[in-house]
């Protein structure tokens, strides 16, 4: 059985001499195995620098998109991340990898199911569940760092509300085609540190604070 470890190096080296530079996240893409979040037909390309299909008009995102989301975040062992779109579960196992406590929702019933039993099966312990992403998951809030993997029309009001004072959010904002990546610091209950990095791409983000089902 094919194990990509050498391509798992090969790929963290790749991210570091892009500009990532957090031990910790390095780290964690040369352990998870993205081969297995990826459907069959593109295991060839696993551990490739790009985006991949995994189905239903969704992807896997670039691995060097999920290291700098994740970079941004600056988290600690141990803190508490809110992701938004589980998608193939790629992003969240980095995290988990980390030591960081997971908890993430995904809208699309027949991808949460698909992704619940590979967690399962690999033994990550993320906490998961599907449902409306734009409003968050009260349930567990305050988070350390919230990450949102689909682009928005705006900021949702509910996830800068579940943000911990000092946390990061990141999320891409602008139309259905383009985003821009905010990093957004919580500085108090009313005010937000922002900081924009340009010309990102991701599929849209659907909910009641985002962009509608069509």
């Amino acid at each position: 059985m094919l194990t990509y470890e050498r391509e798992r190096e090969e790929l963290a080296d790749k991210l570091s001499e892009k500009g990532i530079t957090d031990i910790y996240v390095l780290k964690a893409v040369r352990e998870v195995e993205r081969h297995k979040f990826v459907i069959k037909a593109m295991k060839q390309h696993a551990y490739s620098d790009v985006a991949l299909p995994i189905g239903y008009g969704q992807t896997i995102s670039q691995p060097y998109t999920v290291a700098f989301m994740t970079q941004s975040l600056r988290l600690k062992s141990k803190a508490r991340v809110l992701e938004i779109g589980t998608g193939s579960g790629y992003q969240a196992a980095i995290l988990e990898k980390m030591g960081i406590d997971v908890f993430s929702i995904e809208r699309n019933m027949d991808i949460y199911l698909k992704t619940r039993k590979l967690l399962d099966e690999i033994g990550l312990r993320i906490h998961t569940k599907c449902g409306d992403g734009t409003i968050g998951w009260d349930e567990f809030a305050p988070y350390d760092g919230i990450l949102v993997t689909a682009g928005s029309p705006t900021v949702p009001e509910s996830l800068k509300r579940q943000l911990q004072v000092g946390g990061r959010l990141v999320i891409p904002v602008g139309n259905k085609n383009s985003q821009i990546l905010k990093i957004i610091t919580k500085l108090n209950d009313n005010e937000f540190e922002v900081c924009d990095v340009p010309e990102f791409s991701f599929v849209p983000l659907i909910g009641r604070e985002g962009w509608n089902q069509k």
